[in-house]
């Protein structure tokens, strides 16, 4: 049975259909540990812990819950780049013939309903699906790939576009990884919660009204690629991140950026809602 992992107040968290959370290590019988980052190496176990779960048993509702970064503390996060042939055309650029690759530095990374700090004059949205890797490796193949994946969640890219774009080539990595730029959440789903976890609808909106809007199955490099791409380069590990890449609509095409006040709510289908509040 599939999964859906959270980081409640600081503890690896399974929830169940009805949106109550249940702590990892008691539901697992201590087969799980409770620190979210080594729970993500646990996926069999978290796996046969969600197939015993009793509603009436559980430790609290996650509404009412301090929900936190699923992976608070990951070794690599990676970043692609030019991943949807909309948003490719509306930067004006030649579609890429490899994956566009950079990095949002760790210490970016805050939960779902996290404020999103704009010390910045452009900051920008991008909404994203993300990959979380599981059983980590090198060289994976390709049609091996979603046995290395933990499962999928919500992610935020934010950007500042004029420190991105300050030097050439671009600050890709300072740009998108001030502190607060990497929202994520709420929870990570396994893969076979979903009916095709390489096709979900994902739509950013900004103060209610919608910027983007995608199905995942548009991306020009898919999941399965991108874990043997980038495993063929360096060994993933548990936890690692992997932002998918954002559809058409960002801020910087539209002239719109950021301005404190903003409310950025980020979607997934089978996932959840990310709400996330710039402040300045």
């Amino acid at each position: 049975m599939g999964f859906r992992f959270a980081n409640v107040a600081g503890r690896a968290a399974l929830v169940d259909d009805a949106g109550n959370w249940h702590d990892a290590e008691r539901a697992s019988g201590g087969g799980v540990p409770a620190d979210p980052m080594q729970a993500v190496g646990h996926g069999p176990a978290l796996h046969e812990a969600a197939a015993r779960l009793d509603p009436t048993a559980a430790d609290g509702s996650v509404a009412t819950a301090t929900v936190l970064a699923p992976v608070p503390t990951a070794s690599k996060v990676f970043g692609i780049g030019l991943n949807y042939r909309a948003h490719v055309e509306e930067s004006g650029v030649d579609v890429p013939e490899q994956p566009v690759v950079f990095t949002k530095f760790p210490s970016c990374v805050v939960g779902p309903t996290d404020d999103v700090v704009l010390n910045c004059t452009a900051g920008d949205y991008e909404g994203e699906l993300v990959v979380v890797i599981g059983a980590g490796g090198r060289d994976i193949a390709e049609q091996d790939a979603w046995r290395h994946v933990f499962g999928l969640t919500i992610g935020q890219d934010i950007s500042d576009r004029a420190l991105q774009f300050a030097a050439k080539p671009a600050h890709f990595d300072l740009g998108k990884s001030r502190d607060t730029f990497g929202p994520t959440g709420p929870v990570v789903v396994s893969p076979d919660l979903f009916d095709d976890p390489g096709d979900l609808q994902l739509t950013c909106d900004v103060n209610g009204v919608q910027r983007q809007s995608t199905r995942t199955s548009d991306l020009i490099f898919g999941i399965p690629f991108l874990v043997a791409y980038l495993s063929a380069i360096m060994r993933l590990s548990p936890g690692d991140l992997i932002f998918t890449g954002t559809p058409s609509g960002v801020g910087a095409a539209r002239g719109e950026f950021l301005e404190p006040g903003d409310v950025i709510t980020t979607t997934v289908d089978g996932i959840g809602t990310m709400t996330n509040r710039c402040v300045a």
